[in-house]
């Protein structure tokens, strides 16, 4: 049985839901999506480590690329062993120093890449996470919004 072979776009979305979701939230997610259903067995590619990474930034946002300095980053490979012959590879990578973290999203990566599991984990997992992140989000722009300040000048008429 070939694993579940996800769309580019998809897996970009529930890759950057993962990496941005807490270790606590992360974990209580997958339990309650699992209820009870115990994991299949996986083997490490790339156990977690830390490491950093370049972090790039753009001047005002749209021009001329420059090195903003380094940042920690933890990431980490496995691949589940299914017994059907398929072998979902999961990854993750995040910023940050938790190897926990790391194993949890490379595991929901390579879940998610599995025809027994993609439906349940998208709607128990990736959906409601992805709403946390953007109500999260949206508070902290409502947020910066209370604090705007609007500047403007006066003509006077001479």
């Amino acid at each position: 049985m070939e694993p579940h072979a996800p769309h580019a776009r998809g897996r970009r979305e529930w890759m950057a839901v993962l990496a941005r979701t807490p270790r606590e939230a992360l974990r209580a997610a997958l339990d309650a999506a699992l209820d009870g259903e115990r994991l299949p067995a996986y083997e490490w590619l790339r156990a977690p480590d830390i490491g950093l990474a370049m972090v790039r930034a753009r001047i005002g946002g749209t021009g001329d690329a420059f090195n903003l300095g380094e940042t920690t980053v933890t990431r980490a490979t496995l691949r589940v062993r299914t017994g059907d012959g398929s072998a979902p590879v999961g990854v993750a990578v995040h910023m940050g120093r938790d190897k926990e973290r790391a194993m949890l999203a490379a595991l929901v990566d390579a879940l998610l890449q599995m025809p027994h599991y993609a439906d349940r984990l998208q709607a128990r997992v990736i959906e409601p996470l992805a709403a946390r992140i953007a109500d999260e989000r949206h508070r902290r722009q409502a947020q910066a919004a209370a604090t705007k300040v609007e500047f403007f000048t006066m003509v006077r008429g001479e």
